[in-house]
């Protein structure tokens, strides 16, 4: 796939000992193994306690299905990693294919995490500054550091600024980008009207600017998707559409859907 004349397979991060970390958290599985003692401890004292056995019972048949668990996002984490299964890495390389940007001028991702999709941008476009902005909670073991220590490994760090922020109410004034991107962002933050979360995203985008948003956009949150679609053409949006990600980047909605993003789908279009 060639995105504005580059190849992208001649990009390749991670080479030099980064780390870009994994979007199936470290947290998930430390829970999970915790859970797996917990029942393994009420099994063992269940066996000295005739009272509690049929407790011991249902926690040994808990213990079985968080140990399956368990495994599948093992799997799941393989998949993703870099210098894995890659995903991580195929899902940036299919979202920067559908930027229509000519690389000269200001790109913000909103919720940069470790820095990936970044500092891909900044290679992909050598003559473009990335600003990556992102509220690093707890959940994933990213940090502002990780991102900045990541874009010195890869030769980007004097074009790439990461900041903390808030997709909700981005700090910066209208217009002040020419691209915007952001992927498996916006599904995380609990209580946000989504279609909101796109367009203060839009908000900072300049007037021909160009924008590729992806998430796991599932009707129950995001709402009617096409209504919004013709929403943004109504206000003067170009070039509108939906892109089908979990068919593109993982190859089917099944093999989507068994890595916990089924409704993948990503908004492209020019403002």
């Amino acid at each position: 796939m060639k995105m504005n004349g580059r190849n992208r397979d001649s990009i390749r991060l991670g080479t030099h000992g980064e780390n870009y970390g994994n979007w199936m958290s470290a947290p998930v599985f430390y829970m999970m193994g915790a859970l797996v003692v917990l029942m393994a401890v009420l099994c063992v004292v269940s066996h000295f306690i005739p009272g509690i056995r049929v407790i011991g019972i249902l926690a040994l048949i808990a213990a079985v299905a968080v140990l399956i668990l368990l495994a599948w996002t093992t799997w799941i984490r393989r998949q993703y990693a870099f210098g894995g299964g890659g995903m991580m890495e195929k899902v940036h390389e299919v979202l920067l294919s559908h930027l229509d940007y000519d690389g000269k001028g200001k790109l913000l991702e909103v919720g940069c995490g470790s820095g990936a999709l970044s500092i891909r941008a900044a290679l992909s476009w050598p003559e473009t500054e990335v600003t990556g902005i992102d509220y690093w909670g707890a959940v994933y073991d990213y940090s502002q550091t990780m991102c900045e220590r990541n874009a010195q490994s890869e030769g980007t760090a004097g074009r790439c600024r990461f900041l903390r922020g808030d997709a909700r109410k981005l700090d910066f004034p209208d217009e002040s980008f020419d691209a915007v991107v952001s992927n498996y962002v916006y599904h995380n933050i609990n209580g946000a009207d989504k279609q909101a979360l796109l367009l203060e995203s839009l908000r900072v985008l300049k007037k021909g600017g160009v924008f590729a948003l992806n998430d796991d956009m599932k009707p129950r949150m995001y709402g009617d998707m096409e209504k919004f679609v013709e929403k943004l053409r109504k206000m003067g949006y170009q070039e509108v559409q939906i892109i089908n990600t979990a068919q593109e980047a993982f190859g089917s909605h099944r093999r989507a859907a068994w890595m916990m993003l089924g409704d993948s789908r990503m908004l492209v279009g020019r403002k």
